[in-house]
């Protein structure tokens, strides 16, 4: 089977031709497949503060690849002391906080332990759960509902 590897004389394969249920129109007519959301806005519960006395607590994490999880077990620290997998790993996949240049791993071991713990369950949430919603009871009239860390729906930009 041949399939078009040019801009607008793309076919699709017989075989997918119409039968997929996840093909949405685009602006220009033609169909394609919804991108993947690959990053997740978060906010901290308490937020890091760097050496100037800035408060950061916006942040995005994108989606760990293998490699994301495999590069630590080399590490040095890692190697030395396990635990300190989880600062080498969010690290990597956290890629803004508020104004901060850069995600470093001193960044991440500055954290509050809290926050550490936030970004550790929305890690979990975003990479093996595919969602970041939580449930949640209303410490008021104990009302049950979810909510969704990242403030937006899977999917969406």
């Amino acid at each position: 089977m041949q399939r078009s590897h040019g801009g607008a004389g793309v076919v699709p394969a017989p075989e997918s031709a119409g039968t997929a249920p996840d093909l949405e129109p685009s602006r220009n007519g033609r169909e394609e497949r919804p991108s993947l959301r690959t990053e997740f806005s978060f906010e901290l519960p308490r937020g890091y503060v760097d050496q100037d006395g800035a408060l950061h607590r916006s942040g995005v994490m994108r989606l760990a690849t293998a490699r994301d999880e495999l590069l630590p077990l080399y590490d040095a620290r890692v190697q030395e002391n396990s635990a300190y997998t989880t600062v080498v790993l969010l690290s990597r996949v956290i890629t803004s906080l508020g104004t901060l240049g850069a995600i470093t791993s001193n960044v991440v071991e500055n954290m509050f332990a809290s926050d550490v713990a936030f970004l550790q369950d929305f890690y979990r949430r975003i990479n093996a759960e595919g969602h970041t919603r939580i449930a949640v009871t209303c410490p008021e009239c104990s009302h049950r509902f979810t909510a969704d860390l990242a403030g937006g729906r899977l999917g969406e930009s």
